[in-house]
């Protein structure tokens, strides 16, 4: 499953969101999954949750997020509590909206009640989830790899 997912990415040439699950080799899946996550705050990382949203009926993965459980001075300023992202070929059909409410669901239970999600200006499909998942635009900054990136927050 997660061979045909990657095979996805890499076809259709889009940006690896959220990078938590493209950081290490899934075919040694043991590896994978215990290197998933993080635990405890190490470097500029920060401990964070990693779901995956998953179509049972066809046994198929559309999408994953990365919920970041609290920011530090790096991610105040990008990159914000959550990463997320679907599959290229699953795309347009409300994943992306769903994905996002769910992660919000997790951000609840984390405690966390002012949310800070964060897209590339230029990504008018993550804006449109991000708004329709509440997501109020505070401002627009140059990120560390000369993006414009949006900043939303929401309130829960």
């Amino acid at each position: 499953m997660l061979a045909e997912w990657r095979a996805d990415w890499e076809t259709n040439g889009t940006n690896h969101s959220p990078w938590a699950i493209f950081k290490n080799d899934y075919r040694d899946f043991d590896f994978y999954l215990a290197h998933l996550e993080h635990q405890t705050a190490e470097g500029d990382k920060v401990p964070d949750s990693v779901f995956f949203l998953l179509d049972v009926d066809r046994n198929r993965l559309l999408g994953a997020v990365n919920i970041r459980h609290y920011l530090n001075d790096f991610l105040l300023r990008e990159g914000g509590h959550i990463g997320d992202g679907v599959r290229p070929t699953e795309r347009g059909k409300g994943y992306g909206t769903e994905l996002l409410r769910l992660a919000l669901l997790e951000c609840r239970k984390l405690g966390i009640d002012k949310v800070l999600i964060t897209c590339d200006k230029d990504n008018l499909a993550s804006a449109k989830c991000i708004q329709k998942n509440g997501g109020v635009l505070e401002n627009e900054i140059v990120n560390s790899e000369g993006v414009v990136e949006q900043r939303y927050w929401i309130t829960l």
